[in-house]
């Protein structure tokens, strides 16, 4: 950094201060104040830079440019092979392991999940089950009323994040047969 004694300009901002005084007024009855002393001789100001590149013109039906793939929004978020993961959806896959968080709390049911994937992991195992089930009773009636189905909603984003997001695969809900909306088909990663 380079330091300059008071009131002394570069010529970068001597170049900008001149052009901001150009172009102001003195207020109705006021005199202009003094310019400030130039310390450094006048610099051309900085050319700017260039900016991002225009924008082309885009038709509706008109085929982009890009790397983009071609598969349709919905299946982006298949990690897995597309055969496999069909049979996995169609419940023709049965699961090697697991696991009922029926009955837990979140504190026992988080680390219960944690443990369970890692060892089924390290067990070489590829699909497990885990049960959260539905959730039962009414949505509450206090003044903040808790939602039915917690696990049911918090196990997807346990499955997303450190340690098991290093683990998982794919996260599917399962087919009816094991379990339908209250339980998660879980494709585990090979173990390194």
């Amino acid at each position: 950094m380079v330091r300059r004694r008071s009131g002394q300009l570069s010529g970068e901002d001597r170049a900008l201060w001149d052009l901001v005084a150009r172009r102001t007024r003195p207020l109705p009855g006021k005199r202009p104040g003094p310019a400030p002393e130039p310390g450094e001789p006048k610099e051309p100001p900085a050319a700017p830079s260039p900016g991002p590149a225009p924008i082309a013109p885009f038709r509706i039906g008109a085929r982009a440019n890009g790397t983009a793939t071609s598969a349709p929004p919905s299946d982006a978020a298949i990690r897995m092979d597309r055969k496999a993961f069909n049979r996995l959806k169609g419940g023709k896959l049965s699961p090697e392991a697991r696991i009922d968080l029926h009955g837990m709390t979140l504190a026992e049911a988080h680390p219960a999940l944690t443990g369970f994937i890692l060892r089924a992991q390290a067990e070489g195992r590829r699909l497990v089950l885990v049960i959260t089930g539905k959730g039962q009773g009414p949505d509450g009636d206090g003044p903040i009323p808790e939602r039915r189905g917690v696990l049911r909603r918090q196990v997807p984003h346990w499955l997303h994040q450190p340690p098991l997001a290093a683990a998982v695969l794919q996260v599917a809900q399962a087919h009816r047969r094991h379990g339908g909306d209250g339980a998660v088909y879980v494709y585990l990663r090979r173990p390194r």
